[in-house]
């Protein structure tokens, strides 16, 4: 049995000399790198501090404020070469042209002929100017020194030294030499720092205007916006709106959703496109959408107009110029046209300009008026602007009841023949008993119009501004008849639903202004008796519903989407008295605004076409009244007036004095009493104006009567 041997250790002894020896190869380690030159050291350093964006946000800035100021002097040169010159129509004149508004076209014209005229005769002046300022310098100056040489007259007399007469004359020198001084000290500073001062003004210009490239401006600010509108950029619009089945149709489309477009055309200060809708794609789904979709055409909520035309499944986009509703629109024709006149039946009151910027006008004829929307927005502007037009017809008669009563309305004092100024119980309970008045007046002229079809009355306006007031008053009359609420028992809630009900058919016309629409203070039935609504701002879609209708609100009408503060004196209208594109339910127009003292300036236009005109302002109704001046107060100006027409002055001046008993022999008893009597003129019996005066200056003192007794 052989056995194995386990070597533990490795052996130690050397090779036996017929083995092969180990050939050991050595592998040479590799070359050294070659060095980096230092240009291309260099070189990276300088890339990479190029490209960072330290570097990049200061080139940026030190361009954007270099531009800002060249381009500011560019933005003022060109203000100024259009202030001068008539480049600007002719601007307008070329893009009305290109839009094929012919009619456009012609009004700038007219508009460019009107401005060389000016310019002309503004020249001519000037030829005259140098040798009327020479004279009024030399009468100034000559003035001037007599009348200090007289008052060191009167010093010399006072003082009794001769010296004292060219004290007052000296003194005017050494003010005068004073004033060189300081203008000497202060020149060669403002000379170092006036062209600084211009350079900041320049950059302030053009830093508003954003004038400089896009890659340059601030990072919030560098974006698309303000873009022109391109089909690409609305169907992109549409597609991101996060409607799937918009977004599945067009992406199925073969030619990317532009067969969905109508021709974008230019619309005012901005543009306007149809989109035709795929299937199961619904209108209002578009609608609820609008703040998505004006941020993915890179224009603000308000720059976007959502409307529904009359094509099925289609809606109508207005988009605005960047910036461009932020722009005040100009004066009102009522205030640069001194020779406007009003024509209530056939004319139309120049409100202000939709969003195209045509001219809004609005026909008041027949009419019931309703206007709202939030404190402090413009209501008591739009309402008074068009009652100024109408007031230069001179056949329109006024009764305005403001219950705000901080005098927006006292111009019309010597237009309207009532004028009630005040918020308070009272004021509400005179308004309340004007109206019930008109609803008098109403129903006398249908029963003259029964008698007598072809009778034609001049129109009568009643005018109640913050009549939310009237229907929130919580006074209660002696008939246990609240004077406000919205039931069948308020006195203020029933006379103007009668007033809506008749008052158009023989032009006896409500309107109201009112705040914040609630039901509580403007109830349904009297808000859809009005036949133009009209909105500001609002808070809530259901306040644009209250204030238009659901149908213009349904038709893309969204007051509550205006911008408080930011928008005022913007209106959404519906109505048939002004021009609605076809298909749509409302219009929005941004109205003039005729401040104050323009507005003090149209009315006394209408007195003087009114040839004077006697306002009654109501006044407390307690005190003890002289009859016979009351007859005289309201005559005013008038030869004569018809016995009819004196009594019903008498009650609107004083309701419960001048009441039912108050009869065509009341007032004859009280004329005969003085001496006097109603006369007839054309088979109708009058009161003279002459004759009362002549009553009042014979009667004695204790003659006087009084209408209480």
């Amino acid at each position: 049995m052989s056995e194995n041997v386990v070597h533990l250790h490795k052996p130690t002894d050397p090779p036996a000399a017929d083995t092969a020896p180990t050939v050991l190869t050595v592998v040479p380690d590799a070359p050294p790198a070659r060095p980096v030159p230092l240009w291309v050291r260099s070189g990276r350093v300088i890339k990479s501090g190029v490209t960072h964006e330290s570097t990049r946000a200061t080139v940026r800035a030190a361009a954007r404020h270099g531009l800002y100021t060249f381009n500011g002097g560019r933005i003022v040169a060109r203000r100024a070469w259009d202030g001068r010159t008539g480049s600007r129509y002719e601007r307008m004149i070329r893009a009305a042209e290109a839009a094929g508004n012919l009619e456009a076209a012609e009004e700038w014209e007219e508009r460019l002929q009107r401005f060389r005229a000016a310019r002309h005769h503004r020249r001519m002046d000037l030829l005259h100017s140098p040798v009327d300022a020479a004279k009024g310098v030399a009468v100034g100056a000559g003035m001037s020194i007599g009348v200090l040489v007289a008052l060191g007259v009167v010093m010399a007399i006072s003082t009794g030294h001769a010296g004292d007469v060219i004290t007052p004359l000296s003194a005017t020198v050494d003010f005068i030499a004073l004033l060189i001084r300081i203008v000497q000290i202060v020149w060669g500073p403002a000379l170092s720092i006036g062209p600084f001062l211009a350079l900041i003004a320049l950059w302030s210009v053009g830093r508003k205007q954003h004038a400089a490239p896009n890659w340059a401006l601030p990072t919030n600010v560098r974006s698309s916006e303000g873009e022109p509108i391109t089909p690409s950029i609305v169907v992109k619009a549409l597609r991101d709106l996060g409607i799937s089945p918009l977004k599945t149709a067009i992406k199925e489309m073969g030619d990317a959703g532009a067969s969905m477009l109508g021709p974008i055309r230019i619309a005012g200060c901005g543009v306007e496109v149809d989109v035709t809708l795929p299937s199961g794609v619904a209108t209002d789904e578009v609608q609820k959408r609008r703040r998505k979709l004006a941020e993915n055409l890179t224009r603000h909520e308000h720059e976007v107009f959502i409307t529904i035309p009359e094509a099925a499944r289609t809606v109508r986009l207005w988009i605005a110029d960047s910036g461009a509703l932020d722009e005040p629109i100009g004066p009102s024709p009522l205030v640069t046209d001194e020779t406007m006149t009003a024509n209530y039946k056939t004319g139309k009151a120049p409100w202000g300009q939709d969003l195209r910027g045509d001219a809004a006008e609005l026909s008041v004829y027949q009419r019931h008026l309703l206007v709202t929307g939030l404190s402090n927005q413009g209501k008591t502007a739009a309402l008074r602007a068009l009652a100024l037009w109408l007031a230069l017809d001179r056949t329109v008669q006024f009764w305005i009841a403001d219950l705000k009563g901080i005098g927006d309305w006292a111009m019309f004092d010597g237009i309207a023949q009532i004028l009630i100024e005040g918020p308070s119980d009272d004021h509400v309970i005179q308004a309340t008993e004007m109206v019930e008045d008109a609803v008098e007046e109403m129903n006398r002229r249908i029963e003259e119009r029964r008698q007598d079809p072809t009778v034609v009355f001049e129109p009568l306006i009643v005018v109640v501004d913050e009549a939310q007031l009237a229907f929130m008053c919580p006074v209660v009359g002696e008939d246990k008849r609240p004077y406000g609420g919205a039931k069948a028992t308020s006195r203020y809630f029933m006379a103007v639903r009668k007033l809506h009900n008749q008052g158009r058919a023989v032009d006896v016309l409500m309107w109201q202004g009112t705040q914040d629409p609630t039901d509580q203070n403007l109830p349904k039935l009297v808000r859809e008796g009005a036949h133009t609504r009209a909105s500001l701002v609002v808070g809530t879609e259901s306040q644009s519903r209250m204030a238009l209708g659901d149908k213009a609100v349904n038709g893309g009408a969204a007051p509550h989407l205006l911008r408080q503060g930011l928008d005022k004196g913007t209106l959404v209208v519906a109505s048939d008295g002004i021009t609605i594109p076809a298909g749509q339910a409302s219009i929005t127009v941004r109205t003039h605004f005729i401040d104050d003292e323009p507005a003090a300036e149209i009315a006394e236009r209408a007195k003087m076409l009114r040839h004077g005109a006697t306002t009654l302002r109501l006044v407390d109704q307690s005190e003890e009244r002289d009859a016979l001046a009351d007859v005289a107060a309201v005559i005013g100006d008038a030869a004569r007036l018809r016995t009819n027409e004196v009594l019903k002055r008498l009650h609107s001046l004083a309701p419960k004095v001048y009441g039912d008993q108050w009869t065509n022999d009341r007032l004859k008893s009280l004329l005969e009493e003085h001496g006097e009597e109603p006369k007839k003129s054309h088979g109708v019996m009058v009161v003279h104006r002459d004759h009362v005066l002549r009553a009042l200056a014979n009667r004695d003192g204790d003659g006087s009567a009084s209408a209480s007794e």
